[in-house]
């Protein structure tokens, strides 16, 4: 996803999602969704989503990936660096995902993001 990221791509390509993903985002604010379900929508949101977010990501770091009993699943802590395109502001957030895979698929990516930084970056405050 890193690279992605960096490379200005949206996080998923359809050759790395189960049929019936699901991606939540518990405190995403407000009008966006918490939950979307499958493939194509995801992929969807995602696309559209990257293609309207004003920000260049400069940097992923902190990464931390911990293992869990279940062997599908992984927790990783990050921290994205992004510039504001418009703005020229730079800040970073800090995220926790919990993923899961399913066939050497993603099948589950729930989100937890520090809503407070995001909108200070993209408000510039």
């Amino acid at each position: 996803m890193r690279l992605r990221w960096l490379a200005g791509e949206p996080t998923y390509d359809d050759d790395m999602l189960a049929d019936d993903v699901l991606v939540e985002t518990p405190f995403a604010p407000p009008g966006r969704p918490t939950r979307i379900q499958g493939r194509q929508r995801v992929l969807e949101h995602t696309r559209a989503g990257r293609a309207s977010f004003p920000v260049r990501f400069d940097d992923c770091r902190n990464i931390v990936v911990h293992e869990t009993a279940d062997p599908e699943v992984i927790i990783v802590e990050y921290e994205l660096v992004g510039t504001h395109e418009v703005t020229g502001v730079q800040a970073s957030a800090p995220f926790i995902a919990v993923l899961r895979t399913r066939d050497g698929l993603l099948a589950g990516w729930r989100e937890y993001q520090h809503t407070v930084a995001i909108a200070a970056a993209l408000t510039g405050s």
